[in-house]
């Protein structure tokens, strides 16, 4: 703790100057924050106009695919990680390794391929390390998320190859409240979880322009319901074929415990989840400058579902006979659970001049101090901890000419820890530097863009003696043409070169999250892509409609296979690099369909499909089926009902060691009220998830075999703004 705060103490001084220069002749009070730009490309939903504002971006429109989730809509899809949150919107899915740890993965790349931001900023925890982490944004205190995909989102590092989501909150207010104050309360309970939620936050302006924030919030839920077996066909097989062996072997009591696992049903055992956060900001808003700060801590508990018979084989300190003791005392069977902590600051500013080629400059900085326990049982198994910082510093340009763009230089900085019988991954640094500016010309009906970064990176681990060093260079091209009035179409090009992390690199042990013995490759090299997505959109209040197909061509795609060897009882897999295939397509459309009294009916559709394939090895492993998903919502200003149908294809086409997912046919509902109309925040929200209670499982998910999607799930929730 204090070495962040030294940290950020250091940040704020470097700072202050620029920031403050103006400070005594800027009137108090009178803010428009950065936040409050108008974009040309705004998204609609429900009528209501949300402004994108995603940080470099919000000026610019290169990216094809841009999706903002807020107000109803995010207050109905709330879930306890982001992953699950978004699982709904186009080209979106989830890892779903349990209620407690889901990232999302987007166009069919998870981990290292997609950045999770706060306000433009990286989580700065371990949830790419392994697909049990949990990402440390809690979706409850957000105000809106941004999912941001296509060739632009390389400006947020190379690690961005598949996009990024942006989570926006208040903790920096951005504004001065109104009528001095501003407080949300938010709420909900869950009947698949016996889940229960609460939060709050406020905002207030103590003069000056300068306001105050404080939010907290508490979410709990027990083991999660499921609409069918809790193991999967494959899995069930498996412990009934068990249960014969043992009992031709005269084993009634392994048998009976096998027959146990098979049948199954209701709940998934040890899927509990407990989480806390809490956050203290404060900024100074006035007319051309505002700079703000923020604390905040993330506290997590849950649980870690195991494949029947997965066990962990640890080598004790007495070698194999430790290791034999461990196994007699059932240390193997113990239910996982983690229990993690985040503590972190964040700190952002931008100055605006009167006149000049530049419109302002923005600030942006993060550190974190992380740490989190995996037990087996009561006993300590390994511990992981992270120390990061990371920090944007861009230069916007003044629009002259129908030419506008921004420039600037990103750093990272990670030290990483494991200890304990299952760190597969040794004590390593991490650090990147990177350059990068996006440029936009307009040429009457046709527009131009242009990105490019330069990225340093170096990863070393000394316990293994070992440190590898690139640079990557990235670049994208787009054009797009007006066809009429708000309807476009254009086509972005993209290069884009990704460093191996040090996952990759040095990784060296049992994992037991995705029962392998992970190998690294400290030999693997710079992961490069040729990219292209053309698009058709369509942005009128009769019509809204968003069609991307996109194409990724790799060299050197880094990817995990199974060496057919075994060690520690866990089949061996080990990083290799191959050229690769991505391809598919994203598409949205909404239109209003007919009126009845007061209310407009709007009818939606989303369809997303992905296919990857390694060049001589195979499709590349959990990729997500063909998906449908088709709604209709009544829309007044107080009142809205929705029901949807959510259609997902068999997934058949696997890779080696994998196996073959069914498809499924949800169905939901919803009732949105709004007791002061659509222009005020509060919402009170009735939702039933998975009507009619089908089994249903994500490809995407490591553990789908034993960890399926909920069951039915009724949920209240709310949201009050004063």
């Amino acid at each position: 703790m204090h070495r962040l705060t030294c940290l950020l103490a250091s940040t704020c001084l470097f700072a202050a100057p620029a920031l403050a220069q103006e400070a005594g002749s800027a009137k108090p009070d009178a803010a428009d924050p950065p936040s409050q730009h108008v974009d040309p490309h705004t998204h609609h939903h429900g009528g209501e106009e949300i402004v994108v504002t995603g940080h470099l971006v919000r000026e610019l429109d290169l990216l094809a695919g841009k999706t903002v989730v807020s107000g109803t809509e995010l207050q109905r899809d709330l879930r306890p990680q982001l992953g699950d949150t978004l699982a709904k919107q186009a080209g979106v899915s989830a890892t779903s390794f349990s209620p407690g740890a889901s990232r999302p993965v987007l166009r069919g790349f998870q981990g290292e391929r997609i950045r999770v931001l706060t306000d433009g900023i990286g989580s700065i925890d371990v949830s790419n390390t392994s697909a049990d982490h949990a990402v440390t944004i809690d979706p409850l205190t957000a105000e809106r998320i941004e999912v941001l995909r296509g060739p632009a989102v390389l400006l947020f590092g190379g690690q961005a190859i598949g996009g990024a989501v942006n989570v926006i909150d208040r903790r920096i207010p951005r504004t001065v409240p109104e009528d001095g104050h501003h407080i949300d309360v938010t709420g909900g309970l869950g009947s698949a979880a016996d889940e229960r939620s609460i939060g709050a936050a406020a905002d207030l302006a103590v003069g000056g322009g300068l306001v105050l924030h404080v939010d907290g919030s508490f979410r709990k839920s027990d083991d999660l319901r499921v609409g069918g077996y809790v193991l999967s066909p494959e899995l069930r097989a498996e412990q009934l074929e068990i249960a014969e062996e043992e009992l031709e072997e005269g084993h009634a009591e392994e048998a009976a415990e096998a027959l146990e696992l098979a049948s199954l049903r209701g709940k998934i055992p040890n899927s509990a989840t407990e989480q806390k956060s809490g956050g203290l900001g404060v900024a100074l808003i006035r007319d051309n400058f505002n700079i703000g700060a923020s604390v905040s801590v993330f506290d997590s508990n849950y649980g870690v579902p195991m494949r029947p018979g997965a066990e962990h084989h640890h080598e004790g300190e007495e070698g194999e006979e430790g290791a034999e003791e461990e196994e007699e005392e059932g240390h193997g069977e113990a239910p996982v659970s983690i229990d993690l902590r985040q503590v972190r600051g964040d700190l952002r500013g931008e100055y605006k001049f009167d006149e000049g080629f530049l419109e302002g400059i923005r600030l942006r900085v993060g550190a974190a101090d992380y740490e989190h326990t995996e037990f087996e049982g009561e006993e300590v198994g390994t511990v992981f901890k992270s120390n990061g910082v990371e920090g944007r510093l861009e230069l916007v340009q003044r629009d002259r000419n129908a030419w506008r763009g921004a420039s600037g230089a990103q750093y990272f900085h990670r030290d990483f820890k494991a200890v304990g019988a299952e760190a597969f991954l040794p004590p390593n640094t991490t650090s990147q530097l990177g350059l990068f500016t996006l440029q936009e010309f307009e040429l009457g009906a046709v527009g131009v863009e242009a990105a490019a970064r330069i990225e340093r990176s170096n990863a070393e681990s000394k316990s293994v003696a070992i440190e590898r060093s690139f640079t990557a260079l990235s670049g994208a091209l787009g054009a797009s043409y007006a066809l009429a009035q708000h309807v476009e179409a254009g086509i972005n090009l993209s290069r884009t070169e990704r460093a191996p992390s040090a996952e990759e690199l040095f990784s060296n042990g049992p994992h037991i999250a995705t029962q392998a013995f992970e190998v690294g490759n400290p030999n693997l090299r710079k992961e490069k892509s040729v990219g292209a997505e053309a698009y058709f959109r369509v942005d009128r209040r009769t019509l809204e409609m968003n069609l991307t197909g996109f194409v990724n061509w790799f060299d050197n795609f880094i990817y995990e296979a199974a060496t057919g060897q075994e060690q520690d009882e866990l089949p061996v897999f080990q990083y290799f690099q191959r050229d690769a295939t991505y391809y598919g397509f994203e598409a949205e459309i909404s239109a209003p369909l007919f009126q009845v009294g007061g209310f407009r009916f709007v009818g939606d559709a989303v369809a997303d499909y992905v296919r990857a394939t390694v060049k001589g090895a195979g499709p590349v492993p959990r990729i997500p089926p063909l998906r449908l998903l088709g709604g209709l919502e009544a829309q007044s200003d107080r009142i809205d009902g929705r029901v949807e149908v959510e259609w997902v294809d068999d997934q058949k086409r696997i890779a080696q060691f994998e196996t073959p997912t069914d498809g499924h046919t949800l169905v939901n509902a919803s009732l949105a009220w709004r007791p002061w109309g659509k222009k005020r925040e509060t919402v009170v929200v009735l939702s039933a998830s998975n009507l009619f209670d089908v089994d249903a499982r994500r490809h995407a998910s490591f553990t789908k075999g034993f960890v399926p999607m909920a069951g039915r799930d009724i949920r209240l929730s709310a949201r009050f703004s004063f």
